[in-house]
């Protein structure tokens, strides 16, 4: 019988570098809207690339999948591959897509939520739950404010980096992250 690790490599990996991402963020808010638009433009393709996947594998083991993981991660592929394509204008573009991605991406997220509570159990549950409401609230506070989206989004995006590392990295302990 081949033995597996407790720990979810990938998503600790991806969680560092997410809670690094909103740590540098926070360091140097100026530069962040400009020099990191590349970085997050990355970052929003894998996400839409692991939101697409998560359709795939539902679809498989259950005859159906959850939609809106599908929407959810082409628009987030679309907007990455936008960001990447043209980062001078990927700050100005952060303003407008980004709150729109956020709400999505927390719409997507909450979706998982039974199958979250049955696979991680109730503390990662009322967690990933608390996260993405606060991501809602955010996304929501960016959308109808644009101008002070457009002052504060470097610190929205850092906290919210932050919480997003802090999900994958327990997913990572918990062995919820672990093929079976």
């Amino acid at each position: 019988m081949k033995r597996r690790s407790a720990l979810g490599w990938g998503e600790l990996v991806i969680g560092i570098a997410l809670i690094l991402l909103g740590i540098l963020t926070f360091a140097r808010p100026a530069g962040a809207l400009t020099g990191i638009v590349f970085v997050y433009g990355i970052f929003a393709v894998i996400t839409g690339i692991a939101d697409i996947a998560f359709y795939i594998k539902m679809e498989r083991h259950t005859g159906f999948g959850p939609a809106i993981s599908l929407v959810t991660g082409i628009l987030s592929v679309l907007a990455g591959i936008l960001l990447l394509l043209n980062p001078g204008a990927g700050g100005w573009a952060l303003v407008f897509l980004f709150p729109i991605w956020f709400i999505a991406h927390c719409i997507s997220r909450l979706s998982h939520l039974t199958i979250v509570r049955l696979t991680a159990g109730t503390g990662y549950y009322y967690f990933t739950m608390i996260a993405n409401i606060l991501g809602l609230v955010l996304g929501f506070m960016m959308l109808f404010r644009p101008l002070l989206s457009f002052f504060s989004v470097t610190y929205l995006i850092g906290f919210y980096l932050i919480l997003m590392g802090i999900d994958h990295i327990v997913v990572a302990v918990s062995g919820t992250g672990l093929r079976r």
